[in-house]
């Protein structure tokens, strides 16, 4: 298991890599600011796609990772 901070810099590295620097610092801001569910938020982000869909994009991302 890692540490909170280690998942903190892991996390933003993340979303810099993906969105940049500015846009990755402005997402951290608009979750500190707004009052925000993230389980509600994840569950309406993947609702159109198939149980199949979902698996392929998993194990895709966990190949890039690995």
């Amino acid at each position: 298991m890692i540490t909170d901070t280690e998942i903190k810099i892991k996390g933003f590295q993340v979303l810099a890599q993906h969105l940049g620097d500015v846009e990755a610092e402005r997402f951290v801001a608009l979750i500190q600011r707004e009052p925000f569910d993230y389980t509600k938020w994840r569950q309406g982000l993947d609702e159109d796609l198939s149980l199949e869909e979902i698996s392929r994009k998993a194990m895709t991302l966990r190949n890039k990772v690995c």
